[in-house]
């Protein structure tokens, strides 16, 4: 039986309250849970991965562009791998500075978004909404762990950065991108939130709650929901063209998503995205969790299922599921499971056989040992 911690429910009472630092992904006490365990499993191997990958190396050379310009599947790729891994190693070096202590972390991360900050103006080309909103997603979880450890960040630089996040990053992923397939808004979507917390702005801040809220149920189907999923925001699909919206797909069950007959990899691309918008509002005391439990716990299991190799029926995708998943169920596991002790079985063999250590993936990064086994808030 699930338990349901008291959270405050409504964003514009939420909207009140003082924002908690650092708060983007990770909170301080799941922060000092995690340097308690570094020589204990699962979070021995994930750090121990960390440390010998490109993203830790204090070598690592951000080359920061003016204007990023990224087609689909990232061609012509001018900026956009480098710009992704820049944000990804921020967030290491910051994750290690507050591991280890070790200044020189803290001063590689800061070199980092300092660089970045104080070149790019903006994205272009197709991927330009998708490519803002990973990299909008990571660059604050970097920034938050920084600007709120006594890291030595220059006043003038956090203002650059500041500047950079408002700036570039706002104005694409505030827009959303609802009639296209739903991981680029939900990634959108939680950049947002990052963006929001980072620049304590509230009114942000509740835009991207109201943006998960209407997205969410356009993504994961429950019965309940009718015959047919709810339509996405915006009316940019209409209703009769919602089956090949949904990928040709005309039988729904619960937890099925939007992009299931896709690709397994898009999709669990958007659940992560939901999900870390969710845990991102939990430490500032929002339980969005709560309003997208059915969803979310029903599509975590229903996908899991699949991905531990169960036969895929004639009705779901015509019997073929492609792809793989990305490193994104320790976090709504951890919630779930570990918070409010929801029982996820399919979940769990799929994070101990298929996920562990986790590693990075474009908006993923060090999942296992951030958010493994780890209750813990503020």
């Amino acid at each position: 039986m699930a338990f349901w911690p008291i959270l405050i429910c409504l964003p514009m009472a939420f909207a009140a309250e003082p924002f908690k630092h650092p708060g983007v992904l990770v909170s301080k006490s799941q922060l000092d849970f995690v340097k308690s365990k570094l020589s204990q499993e699962p979070w021995k191997s994930e750090h121990d991965k960390m440390m010998k990958s490109k993203f830790a190396s204090l070598s690592f050379e951000a080359k920061p562009w003016k204007v990023v310009e990224c087609g689909y599947y990232s061609k012509p790729d001018n900026g956009c791998t480098n710009e992704t891994e820049s944000a990804i190693s921020a967030y290491t070096h910051a994750l290690i500075w507050y591991y280890t202590g070790d200044k020189a972390h803290a001063n590689k991360a800061i070199e980092i978004m300092d660089k970045w900050s104080g070149v790019i103006t903006g994205h272009n080309n197709s991927n330009a909404p998708v490519q803002s909103a990973w990299t909008g997603a990571m660059w604050p979880r970097a920034g938050e762990i920084i600007k709120h450890t006594n890291a030595g960040w220059d006043e003038h630089k956090v203002k650059l950065f500041e500047d950079m996040l408002r700036n570039v990053y706002l104005p694409t992923v505030s827009k959303g991108h609802s009639y296209f397939n739903g991981n680029w808004e939900l990634s959108m979507i939680e950049a947002v939130g990052a963006i929001a917390v980072f620049l304590d702005d509230h009114n942000v801040f509740n835009h991207a709650v109201s943006m998960w809220q209407k997205r969410l149920p356009a993504y994961i189907y429950l019965k309940s929901d009718g015959d047919h999923p709810v339509l996405p925001p915006g009316g940019h699909v209409p209703e009769n063209q919602i089956i090949e919206f949904w990928h040709n797909q005309t039988t729904f069950v619960d937890g099925l998503a939007q992009e299931t007959c896709r690709d397994l990899g898009h999709t669990t691309m958007g659940l992560s995205a939901a999900i870390n918008m969710a845990e991102t509002a939990w430490h500032q005391g929002l339980d969005l969790y709560k309003e997208g439990h059915d969803r979310l716990v029903k599509t975590m299991e229903f996908h899991a299922n699949y991905i531990l190799g169960a036969t895929v029926p004639e009705w779901l995708c015509q019997g073929k599921l492609g792809g793989n998943t990305v490193p994104m169920w320790e976090i709504g596991y951890n919630h779930y499971h570990n918070r409010v002790k929801e029982n996820m079985p399919k979940s769990e063999e799929v994070i101990t056989k298929k996920v562990r250590p986790s590693g990075t993936a474009i908006f993923q990064a060090w999942e296992t040992l951030t958010h493994a086994e780890n209750p813990n808030n503020y």
